[in-house]
């Protein structure tokens, strides 16, 4: 969606306000031996306390509360029985609808003791979003920001995993504009326009460029499971920069 006035805007920060505070309470919770549905059933909690509805739950009847994907599984995944353990990577993403409003955002966390390699994959999934939020500015080509994230995933020796890309949001979890692509895409000459709501959640990843759906119907894996992020935050291009929404 594009803002038209000030009311949306505050709107929109408050439902990012909420799930970003959801999703800091939900990282901050892990701990090993706790199911995955615990830590969903604490999100449901957050959310609803300030009268906000699930977005998967509300557009896609998806069954859970937020997205919860134990490694290698990294997007998608169903919260149950499945308890977390040390050494995991755990992707949480967190959407809400709030007075007609949505907000999305997500992030990967590590359950330590962990590899320094997964801690270098999750500190850099963090910097490669910032990469594609540092490219935003109104008048300036969406493909920018996937080719600032392919520019940091090619000179720290990662792949970008390009069957799930970024996208608007704001009126609906998925608005206007669709499927921004995180890597370099020539062929995308959209603008960004003064006022777009949109998400930026690279796929970083170890090897993979792409995911397959599992039996489930929902959850994403990469086909040789490698270790793979996700980084998410909601955005607004405004004349002065991006402006997150989405920030605890």
């Amino acid at each position: 969606m594009t803002i038209d006035n000030e009311d949306q805007l505050e709107k929109l920060r408050a439902v990012g306000n909420l799930v970003a505070r959801t999703l800091a309470a939900m990282g901050a919770a892990l701990e090993p031996g706790m199911t995955t549905r615990e830590l969903d059933d604490l999100g449901r909690s957050l959310l609803e306390a300030e009268g906000a509805r699930s977005a998967p739950e509300l557009t896609y009847d998806f069954p859970g509360a937020t997205c919860i994907s134990v490694g290698p599984d990294c997007a998608h995944g169903i919260p149950g029985d499945t308890v977390i353990k040390a050494g995991d990577l755990i992707n949480i993403d967190v959407s809400a609808e709030l007075d007609g409003f949505f907000g999305d955002t997500g992030a990967s966390f590590s359950v330590p003791p962990t590899t320094r390699r997964v801690e270098r994959l999750c500190r850099d999934g963090r910097r490669a979003m910032w990469a594609g939020i540092r490219a935003v500015r109104p008048g300036g080509r969406l493909n920018e920001i996937g080719r600032q994230i392919e520019a940091f995933a090619d000179k720290n020796g990662y792949s970008l995993v390009r069957n799930l890309a970024s996208h608007g949001v704001g009126r609906s979890l998925h608005d206007e504009p669709k499927e921004i692509p995180t890597w370099r895409e020539p062929r995308d000459r959209r603008v960004i326009t003064e006022g777009l709501v949109f998400t930026i959640e690279p796929f970083l990843s170890l090897g993979a460029d792409w995911v397959e759906e599992l039996d489930d119907g929902w959850t994403l894996r990469p086909p040789g499971r490698e270790a793979t992020v996700q980084y998410e935050h909601t955005l607004v291009a405004t004349r002065n920069g991006p402006l997150v929404l989405t920030l605890a």
